[in-house]
């Protein structure tokens, strides 16, 4: 399924984090935190015009930020550009 974001948003998927410490300690599910980091899948024509972001790009974006949604079993977060942070490079 394809999804084009409209208006000023994008679409990102997480990136998950490690779920072992430097010492092998295993982090269970419920004490991780949803990272804060993700990559960007689509954007809509308004971000692409403007060069804010594009497909690719790893993006940094505030705590409660986006909607999820759930295309082909996967979630992602559908945000406005404005909660983006920064671009990881």
């Amino acid at each position: 399924m394809k999804f084009q974001p409209l208006g000023q948003r994008i679409l990102v998927e997480r990136v998950e984090e490690q779920t072992t410490t430097a010492s092998g300690i295993i982090i269970p599910d419920n004490a991780k935190e949803k990272p804060l980091h993700g990559i960007v899948q689509a954007v809509s024509d308004e971000v692409k015009e403007k060069k804010l972001v594009s497909v690719g790009d790893t993006v940094v974006f505030a705590k409660y930020s986006g909607s999820e949604i759930t295309l082909d079993k996967k979630t992602y977060l559908v945000m406005n550009i404005e909660d983006v942070l920064g671009i990881l490079k």
